[in-house]
């Protein structure tokens, strides 16, 4: 290989058709006189476009259907003719030089096109260069070269991520990699969990238990997963009021008042919240809306006056002592119920870690628009990432989260996309420059994606996601496979 030209941020090199590199690969460019290495990463590649070549190469095809010829080449010319054909033009970005031991982002040096030396980088000799803070190893996949390649735990630790691709690409899959690894380190998970994807978790495909199979709880709302009033607490019962059921304001203040009263009484049921309503004095739009939501709360039975038969999670969360992981089940809610099930989890969440009654959270929401309102958004990302909620996005609509959202988030997994609209919403926004992000992402094979941000060092690495072994649930109920037989003969 050679250097052809730099522009920018950009280097152009010239390969040889037996130089195989492919996009996403590293490259080091050794400069013996200057004592100074630069790394840089494959986004692109394609033909030498010289107008000559296409020129013979458009003679040679009129040749060859014209007329029969006989071929001599003694010095074997056409076979230097094929290579300088064949030969490739390898797009990379700068991604820094190597000054003394140590990685560092620098894009002004010129190296030198006639002293320099070019070689393939391994991931792991480009991570030998710089340093990636963490002790708690989490293997997630193997390199274009097989290698084996891993983050640190302690890179999601107060960190926002996204996991984002097309449908089918992986996303969910390397998302149990990683809420499977947290557990086993003894960290504390909540799965909004919208496909019953995440029940086999703690289960091999044999049958047999795993590693964390006494760590997982599954909370099904309305059924494993009922609150007291009392327990949810007035805040937490108008947030979802408020927020879920769009409650009128006048009507919110009523609410308010019904339970203050109630309060003073004893503890505020579902039983005394209906009698309040009926015999309070207000006006009869007032009682109306209060009768309404009242009503949905009750259908909805998240609710439950009796305290053995209701979840507290400072309670649960105590008996998995090393760690755990609470599955809550989204499924086969109405979409009202559902936001209102996420709305009573996150606001009882933030009450509890702001008073110290368990220890911080990591959040994975599977395609969180769907049931997280608009403000929770800016919501999650700073003021429950200030009290200890740690979130990571799935979704195979990027489009739907915010940019602010993606400005913020500390790691980006990104999947297989070949839609230019999705591709252009995470390359606007992303850690690694859009070229790298459209060229690289759309020719991304299956259960392979592109890692980004504070995890790697912004250095983006490209990686096939490891298999495992755990039960998988979740899949598509087809119709041909399951319940019509083909007969044959």
């Amino acid at each position: 290989m050679k250097i052809l030209e730099k522009s920018g941020n950009e280097i152009l090199l010239l390969a040889l058709p037996t130089e195989r590199v492919s996009r996403g690969e590293y490259i080091l460019i050794e400069d013996e006189v200057q004592k100074r290495w630069m790394v840089v990463q494959v986004y692109d590649e394609s033909y030498l476009d010289w107008s000559e070549l296409v020129n013979d190469l458009v003679r040679e095809e009129i040749l060859n259907t014209s007329a029969k010829r006989i071929e001599r080449d003694p010095l074997e010319i056409k076979t230097i003719s094929y290579l300088i054909r064949d030969m490739k033009l390898l797009r990379c970005k700068i991604r820094g030089v190597v000054e003394g031991v140590m990685l560092t982002p620098n894009v002004s040096w010129l190296p030198s096109r006639v002293t320099s030396k070019i070689k393939k980088l391994s991931i792991v000799e480009l991570f030998s260069l710089v340093k990636r803070e963490g002790y708690r190893i989490l293997p997630i996949g193997i390199t274009n070269n097989g290698e084996g390649f891993y983050i640190h735990a302690e890179a999601l630790d107060g960190r926002l991520n996204i996991i984002t691709g097309k449908k089918g690409t992986g996303k969910s899959h390397l998302a149990k990699l990683i809420v499977s690894k947290l557990a086993e380190y003894g960290a504390y998970v909540i799965v909004f969990d919208l496909n019953d994807e995440y029940k086999g978790i703690g289960w091999n495909r044999d049958g047999k238990p795993n590693s964390i199979a006494d760590k997982v709880v599954n909370l099904v709302p309305g059924e494993s997963l009922r609150f007291t009033l009392e327990y949810i607490g007035l805040s937490g019962i108008a947030s979802m009021l408020q927020h879920a059921l769009d409650i009128p304001g006048a009507s919110l203040r009523e609410f308010g008042r019904i339970w203050e009263f109630l309060k003073a009484q004893g503890p505020v049921t579902m039983a005394s919240l209906i009698n309040a309503i009926q015999k309070w004095r207000c006006n009869e739009f007032v009682r109306d809306a209060l009768f309404s939501r009242y009503h949905t709360m009750l259908s909805s039975n998240l609710f439950s006056d009796a305290g053995e038969k209701s979840i507290r999670f400072e309670g649960l969360l105590s008996r998995l002592k090393k760690g755990g992981v609470l599955i809550v089940s989204l499924s086969r809610l109405q979409p009202q119920i559902r936001k209102m099930a996420v709305e009573l989890i996150l606001g009882k969440m933030v009450n509890l870690l702001g008073r110290g009654k368990i220890p911080p959270i990591f959040l994975f929401a599977e395609e969180a628009h769907i049931y997280l309102r608009e403000t929770y958004w800016d919501d999650i990302v700073t003021r429950m990432r200030h009290f200890g909620i740690f979130t990571t996005f799935i979704t195979n609509q990027p489009d739907v989260i915010k940019d602010c959202i993606y400005r913020q988030a500390d790691n980006l997994f990104i999947f297989n996309f070949t839609n230019d609209v999705d591709l252009e919403a995470i390359s606007r926004v992303s850690t690694a420059d859009s070229d790298t992000v459209k060229s690289i992402v759309k020719t991304l094979p299956p259960r392979t994606c592109m890692v980004l941000g504070k995890a790697v060092n912004e250095l983006p690495v490209i990686l096939e996601v490891n298999p495992t072994d755990m039960l998988t649930l979740g899949e598509t109920n087809l119709f041909f496979k399951n319940y019509v037989k083909i007969v044959q003969g």
